[in-house]
């Protein structure tokens, strides 16, 4: 009856699973409702897919369908640290009797959770947002510890809320294959600690796990949970040990992502035609050069290509007066830098991936040390780098609403009309 998108995240939003149910009359009829936030590039992908029977929503906007009325709740995304430039909800499910909330990944403060009481009363099943995600950490080099602050509004809102039941939501999935490394730095709470803390924090609202396969019978005087139950989904194995957070635990090197010689041949012909005739002209017609002067940066781009391969490096100094140059190999100083295997970018150069992959794949690190030296003294700049510790890279190829757009629909092209 109804397809819900909560926002645009990829393990949320995902073009081939939805180019399949476009294709399945079965599952997604022409009389289903999709539900979707006011979000134009989530809308001109599922149009582009040929989905119907869209319907834009908006916060707290009551949906009936059959005897059930659906809610979207809002979400803080757009104005917390995070500003994202699309909508997110979570969705809330009312049929007379009882209430479910699902939180999904949205950000909520006390006036949201206030607002569900006063429409809804107590919930009667909450799936509440549980861990707090690293992902990013490692790359940017940022710290690989609970970020508690955050964690510990996931708690007050099962305190506030005061639901009959919480079991732990979103956000929670795995890296794989040759990405598996980085579960070690990315998933600082389990299920288990958080419903450990949570029986600590607020004992009086009951809680338990909940995986896909799992079935909860919810009713005005009860809810039941049955272990996967599930005619149509089941945990095939359970595989949680591998997501254990060891943020000590072995990184490897970067390296690229090709193995085909002949393709590595090419995108290293690819770079070195970037490196040696594009790079230094576009970072000087950068809008940050001047920053980059005022801070005396001493920037380092290496660049990761086969395993067992030194990699390569190159610098400018923008400490020197007169116009910095590109210079290959190492001067003895960095204080920004940003290293990358060759096939992602190669990929930034020709188009055809995104920052949302290339920074959570584990073959991009960067860091900065941004100091300024003058007569006697040693400046420190303010917290806020925003205006000139912006990486280069990130600078050349923006993370926008475009770079978006192409990742999606390249999945577009890929998986439009077929089925799995």
């Amino acid at each position: 009856d109804v397809l819900n998108i909560s926002h645009r995240h990829q393990d949320h939003f995902d073009v081939r699973t939805l180019a399949y149910l476009a294709q399945n009359k079965r599952i997604l009829t022409p009389d289903t409702i999709v539900l979707a936030p006011q979000d134009d590039l989530l809308l001109d992908i599922l149009n582009e897919l040929e989905i119907k029977n869209i319907k834009v929503v908006a916060d707290f906007e009551q949906i009936q369908v059959k005897d059930v009325t659906l809610s979207p709740t809002p979400s803080r995304n757009q104005v917390s640290t995070a500003e994202d430039s699309f909508p997110e909800h979570g969705l809330i499910v009312n049929d007379g009797e009882v209430t479910i909330w699902n939180q999904v990944d949205s950000i909520v403060n006390p006036d949201i959770v206030q607002r569900i009481g006063e429409l809804y009363g107590q919930i009667d099943f909450f799936h509440s947002r549980f861990v707090p995600l690293l992902e990013g950490n490692l790359s940017y080099n940022k710290p690989l510890t609970l970020p508690v602050d955050e964690y510990c509004t996931f708690l007050n809102v099962v305190k506030a809320l005061g639901p009959k039941m919480v079991v732990p939501g979103s956000a929670a999935f795995k890296y794989r294959d040759e990405l598996s490394f980085m579960n070690q730095y990315s998933f600082p709470i389990t299920q288990d600690q958080f419903l450990r803390d949570l029986a600590a924090f607020c004992p009086e609202v009951p809680s338990s796990p909940f995986f896909s396969g799992d079935v909860a019978h919810i009713s005005a005087d009860e809810v039941r949970i049955e272990k996967q139950a599930s005619d149509f989904v089941r945990v095939r194995e359970d595989d949680s040990h591998l997501i254990t957070f060891k943020p000590h635990a072995y990184v490897p090197v970067v390296t690229t992502q090709t193995t085909d010689p002949t393709e590595y041949e090419r995108e290293m012909q690819v770079i070195d035609n970037f490196i040696e005739n594009c790079f230094l002209e576009r970072i000087l017609n950068s809008e940050l050069l001047g920053g980059w002067q005022h801070w005396q940066i001493v920037y380092q781009l290496e660049v990761f290509g086969q395993e067992g391969l030194r990699p390569q490096a190159w610098t400018v100094d923008f400490g020197q007066p007169g116009k910095p140059q590109l210079q290959k190999g190492d001067i003895g100083k960095i204080n920004l830098y940003e290293g990358i295997s060759s096939s992602e970018l190669c990929a930034l150069i020709e188009g055809t991936t995104s920052w949302d992959y290339v920074t959570l794949c584990g073959n991009y690190r960067t860091f900065n040390n941004i100091y300024r030296i003058t007569n006697g003294g040693l400046e420190l700049p303010p917290e806020d780098k925003s205006n000139y510790a912006l990486e280069p890279l990130m600078d050349l190829f923006p993370w926008d609403n475009d770079m978006d757009r192409r990742k999606y629909m390249k999945d577009v092209h890929r998986w439009k009309g077929k089925a799995y």
